[in-house]
């Protein structure tokens, strides 16, 4: 059974899981990875399945392919900083280990639900240098896993980065509607992520104009754009900063590339 708190959420959704669920039952050709998605009565699974089931087709565009790869890219990112974070004695207080945990478990599902849509086109996990140097393993952040200030500071400017890089990407998935609403799904948890961690670090859980809030000055380009206070029918900007920090800004493919191209080992 679907849930039902997910039927009443989304009727459209329910009908489209109803109705590939029939076709199984008919007989219809399905894959075994989307039979064990419906069986799972998962809705990402399920999801995941469908896409990686179009992609066998061919028939998802070579767009779409690209930004569920860049997303990965930096989920596994997030997902082994916060898993080495974890494995690394002393480096988080008790009081904020549970909370770490809980964000590290949400950035290992992204990954394998990603890993399930791509299938074989997924991309690789890079090698990361979480010092920022590139390889060096002695870039800005160096005491990244020593210091958990520093580390909480770096888990502040991936997940900032992560909820922008959503949002820039989301104009290219609008043409498919399963893959489009997978992702702004995964969006809306990083957000939370994000206030998350600036919460811990005894910050507004919003952001305040395009100051990089307490990080090193190398993290500028995180927050370039978001004292913007010009937004849809305003024929002028609006006066005061709540406007800038009532709408989020959206980064380009190329300026997330930019920000994480130290975190990677010979570059994004």
């Amino acid at each position: 059974m679907i849930p039902r708190r997910l039927i009443e959420a989304d009727p459209e959704l329910d009908a489209t899981l109803v109705s590939r669920r029939e076709a199984i039952r008919q007989g219809a050709a399905t894959s075994s990875s989307l039979a064990a998605g419906l069986a799972m009565a998962s809705v990402p699974v399920a999801l995941a399945a469908v896409a990686k089931d179009v992609f066998a087709q061919g028939g998802l565009p070579r767009v779409i392919v690209d930004v569920l790869n860049f997303a990965l890219t930096l989920e596994y990112l997030e997902a082994e900083f916060y898993t080495t974070g974890m494995n690394t004695p002393g480096l988080i207080r008790p009081a904020w280990r549970d909370q770490i945990d809980q964000i590290r478990k949400h950035e290992v599902a992204h990954v394998r639900f990603l890993q399930s849509a791509l299938g074989s086109r997924a991309v690789a996990k890079p090698t990361f240098d979480f010092t920022a140097g590139n390889g060096s393993r002695n870039g800005p952040s160096s005491d990244v896993f020593t210091s958990e200030q520093t580390y909480a500071a770096v888990a502040q400017a991936f997940e900032d980065t992560g909820v922008r890089a959503y949002k820039g990407q989301a104009a290219y998935l609008m043409t498919n509607r399963d893959i489009l609403v997978s992702a702004l799904r995964i969006h809306s948890v990083e957000a939370r992520h994000a206030a998350q961690i600036r919460r811990l670090r005894g910050q507004k859980a919003w952001i305040v104009g395009d100051s990089p809030g307490g990080l090193p000055s190398n993290t500028q380009p995180i927050y370039d754009g978001e004292d913007n206070r010009f937004h849809f029918i305003l024929a002028q900007p609006a006066s005061g900063s709540s406007m800038a920090q009532s709408f989020d800004e959206p980064l380009t493919k190329g300026q997330v590339l930019r920000i994480v191209a130290p975190f990677i080992v010979g570059g994004a």
